[in-house]
């Protein structure tokens, strides 16, 4: 499972990246969103990747990104009670759990927002402009994506 998070905005960019980003369901920034490890999206990753910031992520940030930004229809905050009441899952503990072992989808609760929106993180983007390996913040991170998203709870 990846976690995509949008780090640089569209203004002055070719069609093909902002129609990539809009498939990625990424239509402003610090927005993020969840992706499973296919080809397919992988491809589109490698598209928009001086654009976003992505990495593995692992179940506990997962669980923190879930209980903090996690939203239902409506814009109701996602709680321990409503997944238990619309699935087989207990919390959000465990569906965490399953979600970062690829035993579950978004899409097993019903009504909840594909797209996490995020706060800008603390201390700041190192630079926009340049990738991870060379000090900045876009492009892969690895298991540090982790970081970055907790800065960004």
């Amino acid at each position: 499972m990846y976690a995509v998070v949008q780090i640089r905005g569209v203004v002055k960019t070719p069609r093909e990246i902002k129609d990539t980003l809009k498939m990625l369901r990424l239509h402003h920034v610090n927005h993020c969103v969840l992706v499973p490890d296919t080809p397919a999206y992988m491809g589109m990753i490698r598209k928009v990747k001086d654009f976003v910031a992505y990495g593995e992520v692992d179940a506990d940030t997962l669980k923190e990104i879930i209980e903090n930004r996690g939203r239902i229809t409506g814009n109701v905050k996602l709680t321990d009670a409503y997944i238990s009441e619309n699935s087989q899952y207990s919390g959000i503990d465990e569906f965490a759990q399953a979600l970062a072992s690829g035993q579950a989808r978004l899409t097993d609760i019903p009504g909840i927002k594909p797209v996490f929106r995020l706060h800008p993180p603390r201390k700041g983007h190192k630079t926009t402009k340049r990738t991870f390996q060379q000090g900045g913040s876009l492009g892969y991170h690895g298991e540090n994506i982790n970081n970055l998203l907790y800065k960004m709870r």
